[in-house]
């Protein structure tokens, strides 16, 4: 099974380090040491699927919807 690769971004701040997904909005965290950052990130991303999930089940109540699985070819 191929896996979709995605860029996290850390930058290094006073206070630890600030991530991002770069092709992800919304999913950005910080953290005190890279490690704790990662382990954020990857909760952050986790969340704002969720949410997404959650914000499309909203907009498309009541209506008629074909669900389907979906692959994005990977290189």
């Amino acid at each position: 099974m191929q896996r979709l690769n995605l860029t996290a971004v850390f930058m290094k701040v006073p206070e630890g380090y600030v991530a991002f997904i770069e092709e992800l909005p919304g999913a950005n965290t910080q953290g005190d040491t890279l490690e704790k950052a990662r382990e954020n990130l990857k909760e952050a991303v986790a969340l704002v699927l969720e949410a997404n999930r959650a914000l499309a089940e909203q907009a498309i109540e009541g209506s008629e919807v074909i669900r389907e699985s979906f692959a994005l070819p990977t290189a």
